[in-house]
């Protein structure tokens, strides 16, 4: 692994913490800040609506149900 594609990787990683802290603090505009410009891994995607239903946060599901998904 080339030390751009850890970065990448690391980057990607912090990301994904940081959404999910937010979705559970109901931070809808952090959300939409770190919600990627492109379509997102059916795994993490269902993860992260089933993290905000268990947080009883129904705008943010609506949010995330939007997100495409890569092919």
């Amino acid at each position: 692994m080339s030390n751009n594609e850890s970065n990448q990787n690391e980057h990607g990683i912090l990301n994904f913490a940081a959404l999910k802290t937010a979705i559970v603090n109901g931070e809808e505009q952090s959300i939409k800040e770190l919600l990627p410009n492109q379509p997102m891994q059916e795994l993490e995607k269902s993860y992260l609506i089933d993290l905000a239903k268990l947080n009883n946060k129904s705008h943010i599901v609506n949010l995330l149900e939007d997100i495409p998904v890569k092919q």
